[in-house]
């Protein structure tokens, strides 16, 4: 899976077989839940059974939240597939499996970037984990994702813990995990 993202989040777990704990469950159970968690690929918990996604069409700007298979599960990339069919489709929002609803959309202007991010070509990296297939967020120069105002993220000197799966084979010159912002 390959992920870049600008800002703080947990990420997906590319884990092959789902068990009945998924990584978010794993972090509550150890006391230090999950603040955010973000996937284009999974649930991060083995309940979960929201939105993970949603993709805009190209051809009319219609939207779709792309869901889950089943609780815990995978994402139901066939249901990208038929909204995207005959078109191209990018991703406008990654949301937050977390109760505290930190969504992640397309990257308004700010600090080192001085205008929106473009949002990642919903199709360009397909994926078969698990035998399932999935989607993941490949991101290139000048996209990315943020939330401004979030709930429950630490601030300051607070202790946090960054849980994220990326690809080593996407990556450049530059320093620690950067896509070119």
């Amino acid at each position: 899976m390959k992920l870049c993202y600008f800002g703080l989040l947990v990420a997906a777990s590319a884990a092959p077989a789902l068990t009945t704990e998924a990584p978010c469950d794993i972090f509550a159970e150890g006391g230090t839940p999950c603040v955010a968690a973000h996937s284009t690929v999974r649930a991060l918990y083995a309940k979960y059974d929201g939105d993970l996604y949603q993709v805009q069409r190209a051809s009319d700007e219609s939207v779709f939240n792309v869901n889950t298979l089943h609780p815990g599960g995978f994402a139901d990339a066939a249901s990208q597939d038929t909204f995207c069919d005959s078109t191209s489709c990018v991703i406008q929002r990654i949301f937050d499996q977390s109760p505290n609803q930190n969504h992640l959309d397309v990257a308004p202007p700010g600090g080192a970037h001085p205008a929106k991010d473009t949002p990642a070509n919903a199709s360009a990296d397909a994926l078969s984990v698990g035998g399932h297939a999935v989607y993941s967020a490949y991101f290139e120069g000048g996209m990315g994702y943020r939330i401004d105002n979030t709930t429950g993220i630490a601030k300051n000197d607070e202790a946090e813990t960054i849980y994220m799966v990326t690809s080593g084979t996407h990556y450049n010159d530059r320093c620690c995990f950067d896509c070119e912002f």
